[in-house]
């Protein structure tokens, strides 16, 4: 009898055990991740996203006390990770993971670079940061009731990071060395480069505003033989219309549309009759 209520005993501990391993409910500040990429950077941000709930953030008295170090977030520390050395709002950061950390206070953010170590924030806040910079926030309407961090005004050699809760948004210059690393690139290839680095090189060329010539002469090679690309002859036809060279720019445009027709490229031959059209007057 008492092996088998010990039998029992066990059976229950066991499935209660089992039951409440099971049991799962939503956090109260939910993880996020967000990635971009501009120029040739990578960047992730892995975070957690606390609610307003009713309750005022950043304030004296504030949930984010002003003048305090915050966390940036709830939970962990927040991390960032860049694939390519950047400049933070002009100051130099090796490519790596970062832990961001934050003050905020009325008139200014001081925004805080860690080298990476583990999600423990508070085992940061006595270490010297990688960087450190100064950043004037913004008001923002409507508010923002789940903290969020994300990515705007993007372009080929930066980005703005930006962290938005309550009223107030945290714009956080970045930017890469794009052209440096690209002419590199266009320098190693061009000893014996292909009909794609021909094309990539006039392209960048072509939208960096540099040397148009240059880029014309680029995209012909590209262009060379029989297997035209209709991007490529594309690419041709831009250069030339910027060139004022209006005749070759629609005879090229043209060739681009029967290439597009053939390849069943709809959105390219509209593209190219809109061009004709326009370099026709």
């Amino acid at each position: 009898m008492k092996k088998s209520l010990f039998t029992l005993l066990v059976g229950v501990i066991f499935m209660t055990t089992n039951l409440m391993a099971q049991i799962q409910t939503p956090s109260a500040s939910p993880a996020a991740t967000v990635s971009q990429r501009f120029g040739l950077t990578d960047v992730k941000v892995e975070y957690s996203r606390p609610a307003m709930k009713g309750r005022t953030i950043f304030a004296k008295d504030g949930l984010v006390s002003f003048d305090n170090i915050w966390r940036t977030g709830a939970n962990n520390a927040t991390k960032i990770d860049f694939s390519t050395d950047v400049t933070v709002e002009g100051k130099p950061l090796k490519r790596g993971s970062y832990a961001i950390l934050t003050k905020p206070s009325t008139a200014s953010w001081e925004v805080y670079f860690y080298d990476y170590t583990d999600g423990n924030w508070g085992g940061y806040v006595e270490k010297t940061p990688a960087v450190s910079v100064k950043v004037v926030p913004a008001m923002v309407s409507p508010k923002v009731e789940s903290f969020s961090i994300g990515f705007d005004n993007i372009t080929s050699s930066g980005a703005t990071l930006q962290m938005a809760w309550d009223k107030t948004l945290v714009p956080v210059k970045i930017e890469t060395e794009v052209d440096k690393a690209v002419m590199a690139s266009i320098n190693r290839v061009m000893g014996g480069p292909s009909s794609n680095d021909y094309y990539a090189a006039a392209t960048y060329y072509h939208e960096s505003g540099k040397d148009l010539k240059q880029a014309l002469e680029w995209i012909k090679k590209a262009n060379e033989g029989s297997n035209k690309m209709y991007w490529q002859v594309r690419r041709e036809a831009l250069i030339l219309a910027d060139l004022g060279m209006k005749k070759e720019a629609i005879a090229a445009a043209k060739l681009s549309g029967e290439l597009a027709k053939t390849a069943g490229n709809a959105e390219y031959v509209k593209m190219n009759e809109q061009s004709v059209k326009d370099w026709s007057m």
